[in-house]
């Protein structure tokens, strides 16, 4: 598996400097790749999402894939994905613009969850899934981060950054997030039961609060806190989800959320 490069980040924008017409309030991540700043539309009047890469990276090859996620981003106009705003060269800069969300799932995962809001990510959840994969692109980094709140309450799918196009020959190098890739994944091999996976791994960290650490077997840590709070019926969707040979988990997104409706008032207690 191909390591990320050393993170040799860009000096972070100062608050209150400019960018364009952007005006930087806060920095909300620092990153291998990128940087992703709160920002002041001072056209709009708005408050966005600006995601920056780092000026080291910025040859071709990266910004090539930084374009390819902006275009990805632009090709899906749904309510559960991350719109993008613009996409742009700014004194210098490669800048994406998003709309701003309240927090991360990861950020939402260190709190408890109502069952009913609990319920309502999982739906929504896979529902973006199964959007994402029915146009072709498997996202290939599906996990808590990639998960952004809105008001609503609204969970939206970002970041496509090392997602491909499933009408040509997946190729990866194990690009992902250690953790959640599946086994296949990690040898360069993604596909949509990839991202079935890494979404199985995802659901069953919101319920128990643990993430299994693979290679595991079934029944991984904490399977009696999936017990109490998952109707049997969710829990065999995510094992099926879990399985190590792909060709035994559900096909792609579309198929695992079909699973899901047909037990939908069965899923949590």
């Amino acid at each position: 598996m191909t390591s990320p490069p050393p993170f040799l980040p860009t000096p972070r924008l100062r608050v209150r400097s400019r960018l364009g017409k952007y005006r930087i309030e806060s920095c909300l991540s620092q990153g291998s790749y990128s940087n992703v700043y709160r920002a002041y539309d001072t056209i709009e009047r708005i408050r966005v999402a600006l995601k920056i890469p780092h000026s080291h990276l910025a040859d071709e090859t990266f910004l090539g894939a930084f374009r390819q996620e902006a275009r990805l981003a632009a090709k899906i106009q749904h309510p559960l994905f991350l719109g993008l705003k613009d996409a742009s060269f700014i004194d210098g800069h490669f800048v994406m613009a998003s709309q701003l969300g309240i927090e991360s799932l990861a950020d939402r995962l260190t709190r408890r969850f109502s069952t009913m809001k609990l319920s309502l990510f999982i739906d929504q959840s896979l529902q973006a899934l199964a959007t994402l994969h029915q146009h072709g692109i498997v996202h290939c980094d599906i996990k808590p981060e990639n998960f952004i709140l809105f008001s609503g309450p609204t969970l939206r799918l970002a970041d496509f950054g090392i997602a491909r196009n499933a009408g040509h020959t997946l190729n990866a190098s194990g690009s992902g997030t250690l953790g959640y890739m599946a086994p296949e994944q990690a040898m360069g091999k993604p596909s949509f039961r990839s991202d079935v996976f890494a979404m199985g791994l995802l659901h069953y960290r919101m319920l128990t609060g643990h993430l299994p650490e693979y290679p595991f077997t079934w029944p991984p840590p904490q399977y009696s806190k999936l017990r109490r709070k998952a109707h049997p019926e969710f829990i065999a969707i995510i094992r099926k989800s879990l399985e190590i040979p792909p060709r035994r988990r559900f096909r792609d997104g579309g198929v695992f959320y079909r699973s899901y409706l047909a037990s939908r008032n069965r899923v949590l207690y």
